[in-house]
């Protein structure tokens, strides 16, 4: 665990969100990263298949890279089906 520095209008956004969504700020910021590393990692996946993907990883075995690369392997495989 760390601490990573943003900018006060960040922050203002993040607590703004974590607040309308019942969320921690830290959990907040957690899930856009996660949200931005999926996008960057998997540019044609859509928000909503993104988010699919998380819980599907989250009910498997939690939030991983491995776990990502595999749950996207098998889900590509189940669309190819």
């Amino acid at each position: 665990m760390g601490i990573v520095k943003i900018s006060e209008q960040m922050h203002e956004n993040l607590r703004v969100a974590s607040s309308a969504l019942s969320r921690s700020i830290n959990s907040q910021a957690e899930h856009w990263m996660r949200i931005g590393m999926l996008s960057e990692l998997y540019p044609e996946l859509r928000h909503a298949d993104i988010c699919q993907l998380l819980i599907r990883v989250e009910q498997a075995e939690g939030f991983s890279i491995a776990a990502l690369s595999q749950g996207q392997a098998s889900a590509g495989q189940q669309e190819a089906a």
